[in-house]
């Protein structure tokens, strides 16, 4: 019997995927527990229609993760914080920091997570950062961090 199917099945695959199995598995086991439903016309078209509607959204998150890479691309972003003699800082510029002066200052909006920091900045100076903009996609671009 084909199913299709609704969530991930360990030994046969993942959901959203049609699969052939044994009629009492799927009428005892996969049906009854939601797990899969009998693979028709109506249902395939549904899935094939899904399938292209999350390819088109994958693009356009492509697309602009790439946007965002290119404007990041060199880019100097100031950074303010307080700081005592010798340039030490009181405190330290997180990467949450940094992505509150890229929304104020470019406009891009990034997750903290998103921006990859080995430690926090404790010190003045120029430092330079990378950010993982998109899956397999990371732009670097300067970071001035300056005495209030």
């Amino acid at each position: 019997m084909r199913v299709v199917l609704l969530k991930d099945v360990p030994p046969l695959g993942k959901a959203g995927e049609v699969v052939n199995v044994a009629e009492g598995y799927a009428r005892n086991y996969l049906i009854p527990r939601r797990l899969a439903e009998p693979a028709s016309e109506k249902k395939l078209e549904e899935l094939s229609r899904i399938r292209r509607q999350r390819e088109k959204n994958a693009a356009a998150a492509t697309t602009r993760a790439e946007q965002v890479a290119a404007k990041l691309q060199g880019v100097t972003v100031l950074v303010r914080a307080k700081a005592g003699g010798g340039g030490r800082l009181f405190g330290a510029v997180t990467a949450k920091d940094i992505a509150a002066a890229l929304e104020n200052e470019l406009g891009i909006k990034l997750d903290k997570k998103q921006i990859l920091l080995e430690a926090p900045f404790k010190e003045t100076g120029s430092y330079v950062v990378t950010a993982r903009v998109g899956p397999g996609l990371t732009a670097a671009f300067n970071v001035e961090v300056v005495s209030d």
